[in-house]
């Protein structure tokens, strides 16, 4: 009998890991709670797991996480799935620490996005991230047995923006310091694309635009969360109309009202932006983001270049793995983003020869800058593989300027300046960003990033460049810039540009295909898009329209990429001005508000593209 139990047992948790993991953690780990009083009085609830061997003779560091999305399960006796970034870390041995942000869940306080930097803080009321940040960690080293004096803090996301602006605290404790897919900025990250509205995340509003009453540990917010009758979000917003019409489920939303009173880039967001604030950094960084985050791609290399070029002395590095928003979190084998396969086990190598490395190195090794990592660690995305370089991106790199020509093709010699290409552009039949439904509502649409952009292509209100096919590889390594000649016949208009790798017509099916009905012959890889509103062309600040059937320049930089384009394929660049329902619909005529525009602001307007028009990539050779 014991021994039928006993098999049964251990085929329980062979077919269940996370309870194999939380098993792990009440088993070797203790657990306390407390609140930890800042300097201003307000106290922040704050969980943290021991190991059961720690003792005078065994020390171990810390590793903290601050979070606005709760550090549950609460009650010292629960216990999560995983402790730290990863199993690896856990099982290796370190004091995790979790922490709600003020104002939020159990912790005191009052709540706000993105918390302004004080950088002279002249009294105990000055406080923001760093303040907290320097707080706890003072009463960590201070009060938490066993441990060895230093701490590390990690988080994805919004907790990445927390460790992001953790680093600022400047607290001799603080060794190491991982902002993954961390927010720099809200009006280029998230929320906004160069400004431009994500109406994608109009369903999130409710969790970052509510403040409790009191402590809790259940959700506070639940009763704002807009009940659909569809899960089609591209007919459901469409129907919905101008944005001012979500006020009938937001009045009393307080980020809502703040998003829609400062359609610019004011001081409201500009002291909400994150890497100005860098200057002598202390802790070592390692800024981790995935080339396909749908989220947070600006964040990662906003902070990594700050950082480089405001403190080279820093130890300062940069980690880009073919991931959509945190999946490196997790193991998932397989590993794919949308219908693209780029190997297996690739977050079990980042957890194991990156992460755990890099903190191993701080938190409990010699902490000097020869960590035994490069500068920068890419995934080349059309390769399948890694590479490092000693600086990102690579002074090795070459430019090239590939021109929009007026027959349609991508070409390293412009068209006569006066040619054009010309589309109708329809706010009220707006170009999907995606063909899956199913992924128009929630948080974010993740598998857009590099989903197959064919059905895009065909709508005459998309214009399409290409190369010939490919006789050698070509690897764009670096950053991107568009520089488009455009007019327009209305006053406003948003331009969307896509860089896309096109198969070629013989390439098979991987093994591990999500969807069968897919067909990645001829397959159109979405690998870079960015958005940019042509009011901001000349200030972030002070939008300007167009002067109807004017010539105009439009530059905006798309991020970072390491994609080799294979000998074979091509390289083909997609321009639009809708992208729906990713990105709000620009009404086309010039509005001092968009988000209180009118039904009948939205208009049609003829767009041109002239043949001057270029792409600045730089390639390595």
């Amino acid at each position: 009998m014991k021994k039928t139990l006993l098999i049964a047992l251990i085929l329980f948790i062979s077919r269940h890991p996370a309870f194999a993991q939380s098993q792990y953690a009440k088993t070797n780990y203790t657990k306390k709670e407390v609140y930890i009083t800042m300097r201003d009085g307000t106290k922040l609830f704050t969980a943290i797991y021991t190991p059961k061997d720690a003792s005078a003779q065994k020390k171990y560091p810390m590793i903290m996480q601050r979070t606005c999305y709760s550090v549950a399960p609460y009650g010292e006796d629960k216990f999560p799935a995983k402790l730290g970034p990863s199993e690896i870390m856990m099982k290796e041995g370190y004091i995790a620490v979790y922490q709600d942000v003020r104002g939020r869940w159990k912790s005191e306080g009052k709540w706000t996005n993105m918390t302004p930097v004080i950088d002279d803080k002249k009294s105990k009321t000055d406080v923001d991230e760093g303040s907290d940040t320097y707080d706890t960690v003072d009463w960590l080293v201070k009060n938490v047995a066993f441990n060895n004096g230093r701490v590390g803090q990690w988080g994805i996301s919004y907790p990445g923006f927390y460790t992001a602006a953790g680093i600022l605290s400047n607290h001799p404790a603080l060794k190491a310091s991982s902002p993954q897919a961390p927010i720099s900025d809200f009006f280029f990250d998230d929320f906004h694309h160069n400004g431009a509205f994500l109406e994608s995340y109009i369903f999130t509003f409710p969790t970052f635009g509510v403040q409790k009453t009191d402590t809790t540990s259940k959700s506070w917010y639940s009763h704002q969360t807009i009940k659909t009758p569809t899960k089609d979000g591209y007919q459901y917003l469409l129907d919905m109309g101008p944005l001012k019409n979500f006020d009938q489920f937001y009045k009393d939303n307080f980020y809502w009202q703040e998003t829609v009173n400062h359609p610019n880039y004011d001081e409201f967001w500009q002291k909400r932006s994150l890497p100005k604030h860098y200057g002598k950094v202390m802790p070592a960084v390692m800024v981790v983001g995935g080339m396909f985050d749908a989220e947070d791609l600006t964040g990662p290399l906003a902070i990594y270049k700050t950082i480089a070029q405001k403190d080279p002395s820093a130890y300062n590095t940069l980690v880009m793995g073919p991931f959509g928003h945190g999946r490196w979190s997790r193991e998932t084998g397989h590993t794919l983003h949308s219908n693209v396969y780029f190997g297996d086990s690739i977050a079990t190598f980042y957890q194991r020869s990156i992460e755990a490395k890099f903190f191993h190195h701080f938190l409990k090794g010699s902490g000097d800058k020869n960590s035994g990592l490069p500068n920068a660690y890419m995934f080349d995305t059309g390769k399948k593989e890694w590479k490092t370089f000693d600086k990102w991106p690579s002074p090795a790199a070459v430019h090239q300027k590939m021109f929009l020509n007026s027959n349609g093709k991508l070409g390293t010699a412009p068209s006569p300046a006066a040619s054009f290409v010309s589309f109708v552009s329809d706010p009220l039949k707006p170009v999907p960003h995606t063909e899956d439904n199913t992924t128009t509502m929630g948080f974010t649409p993740h598998n857009y990033m590099s989903e197959d952009q064919r059905f895009a292509g065909k709508r005459p209100d998309v214009l399409v460049f290409q190369t010939e096919v490919l006789t050698n590889d070509v690897t764009l390594g670096g950053e991107i810039m568009s520089h488009l000649k455009v007019a327009t016949t209305g006053t406003d208009a948003d331009w969307i540009v896509k860089l896309i790798d096109v198969y070629p017509p013989d390439e098979p099916n991987h093994a591990y295909m999500p969807n069968n009905n897919i067909l990645l012959a001829n397959y159109q890889q979405m690998v870079r898009s960015e958005i940019m509103p042509g009011r901001f062309r000349n200030s972030f600040e002070k939008p300007v329209p167009f002067i109807p059937d004017q010539k105009t320049d439009v530059n905006f930089k798309l991020q970072d990429v390491l994609h080799t384009f294979k000998k074979g394929h091509r390289i083909m660049i997609q321009v639009q001005s809708t992208w729906f329902p990713l990105m709000a619909r620009n009404p086309q005529k010039f509005v001092a508000n968009p988000y209180k525009a009118n039904e009948s602001d939205y208009i049609k307007a003829t767009h041109k593209v002239f043949g001057d028009s270029y792409i600045d990539f730089e390639i390595l050779k």
